[in-house]
């Protein structure tokens, strides 16, 4: 018997809701940083607990899990106030273009004036 494919009531269902909630939350960070830090730290907890057999262990884990989606929850709202320009990793370019290389210039001014 695994985390996944515990035998009692609900539990598989529970797991995977949470998994899919810890993702979806994980996904809202402004931050690229942090939104890839959540869904590696979702997937990893995830990975290390699969083989758990013990139902009392699967059942403080879930509880662990659901604190720190509340814990995400607080920390994406925060996050949505101190938003930044997207990184190139993104995909996103912030900027206009200009020359024949397409350097992007910056638009905005981030110093303290």
């Amino acid at each position: 018997m695994s985390l996944t494919q515990a035998s009692k009531g609900n539990t598989p269902y529970q797991v995977r809701s949470l998994y899919r909630s810890l993702l979806r939350q994980g996904s809202q960070f402004a931050a690229y940083n942090f939104r890839e830090y959540a869904k590696r730290r979702t997937r990893d907890g995830f990975r290390e607990h699969q083989k758990e057999g013990d139902e009392r262990r699967i059942q403080e884990l879930i509880q662990r899990g659901l604190k720190d989606l509340q814990m995400m929850k607080r920390q994406t709202v925060v996050s949505q106030f101190f938003q930044m320009d997207r990184l190139v990793v993104e995909g996103g370019k912030s900027g206009r273009q200009t020359g024949n290389q397409g350097d992007i210039i910056r638009q905005k001014d981030q110093g303290w004036d």
